[in-house]
């Protein structure tokens, strides 16, 4: 009996010590990420951050719509709204031979196969073709300007205003288990375009 109390005592003496080890590395992570993150740019990184969650908002939006959790959203807003605001590395990469072969493939499937081309592909087929026909006006631009934060922020307050309508007033678009989850994505939507003017106003 004895020895098996004193296994345990080790047992969680050893459990004990593995989480604090534990914790003191992800203290150390958040302290080099903190650092990391004032030496590039602090503000501006802030903003680069938001504007990945956002567009993954607006991707999750979208798989939302497209799913069991269809809603009545205008989501063919989403491609604008991703447009303008996708990261820059992510935004060329799709611009470039990447994108112009899937859009190629999308418009064949589209022309010859219209019956295997599943409807759930338009609206991400839309999104590839915009950003590789956008004249460099709209990608050079307008993208990097305050008037494409403008389009964001109008697309999110946009969807905001009409997922409350449709889910039948604010109460219900944060009680109801499918209206949070939309009401999260569009506010993530909101968070980008607000940091960004605010940070163009300063």
């Amino acid at each position: 009996m004895g020895r098996m109390d004193y296994l345990a005592m080790k047992t969680d003496t050893t459990t004990a010590e593995l989480i604090d080890s534990d914790i003191n590395e992800l203290k150390l992570a958040a302290e080099k990420l903190f650092h990391h993150a004032a030496k590039l740019g602090g503000l501006g990184f802030g903003t680069h951050l938001l504007k990945w969650i956002a567009s993954f908002a607006a991707i999750y939006l979208l798989i939302l719509d497209r799913t069991n959790w269809r809603t009545n959203m205008l989501t063919s807003l989403l491609v604008p709204y991703i447009f303008f605001s996708f990261p820059h590395n992510m935004f060329y990469f799709f611009r470039g031979d990447v994108g112009k072969w899937i859009a190629f493939v999308a418009v064949v499937l589209r022309l010859f196969f219209p019956r295997h081309c599943p409807d759930w592909l338009e609206i991400p087929g839309s999104l590839i073709l915009l950003l590789v026909v956008a004249p460099s006006f709209f990608a050079d631009a307008l993208k990097d300007s305050w008037v494409g934060t403008v389009i964001c922020l109008l697309i999110g307050c946009y969807l905001l205003h009409q997922h409350i309508g449709a889910t039948g007033g604010f109460k219900n678009s944060v009680t109801q288990s499918h209206g949070i989850s939309n009401t999260l994505g569009i506010t993530l939507l909101l968070v980008y375009p607000l940091w960004a003017l605010v940070l163009h106003l300063l």
